[in-house]
């Protein structure tokens, strides 16, 4: 999908409020609301718009503790990966999975109310999940930058 100067222009505006208004996006961007929301349909049906969240303040929510976890694991199957990663899809608390290159396989961030939650994550959940082998825990002091907005200068 070739994007134009508005295409762009939308998706900047939506990244920053995905609850606007079409009349008031079709302002901001310079179009009629029914071209404007016709731009936005075919934004969302080419999957780039992949969906809209309500983005939660993470301290508001009594998650004062954010951890950023390198989990090493300890079996390289297509089995042990697939039993891992179901077991990371039911905990909550892991916000964040990615597979990694490097000294560790996976990286998680995880949001919990204390460290005292965090040791019992820790030590009756993530230890006990199917081929961990070691985890190394970071954790997060304090935010400079935390952006759900991605760059768009290298689209198309």
């Amino acid at each position: 999908m070739k994007l134009s100067r508005a295409d762009r222009k939308i998706l900047q505006i939506l990244q920053q409020d995905g609850k606007i208004s079409n009349v008031d996006l079709a302002e901001q961007v310079g179009l009629s609301p029914s071209p404007c929301l016709r731009r936005v349909k075919q934004l969302e049906a080419s999957g780039l718009i992949a969906g809209y969240v309500a983005l939660l303040d993470r301290r508001k929510a009594r998650l004062d503790v954010l951890a950023y976890v390198e989990v090493q694991v300890d079996r390289h199957t297509e089995t042990a990966a697939e039993a891992f990663r179901e077991a990371v899809l039911r905990e909550p608390e892991v916000v964040g999975c990615y597979v990694m290159t490097g000294g560790y396989d996976y990286l998680l961030k995880v949001a919990v109310p204390n460290l005292d939650a965090y040791a019992d994550f820790t030590m009756k959940r993530l230890l006990k999940m199917p081929a961990v082998k070691d985890i190394r825990s970071s954790f997060v002091l304090d935010t400079i930058k935390d952006s759900t907005a991605l760059p768009l200068d290298y689209l198309d």
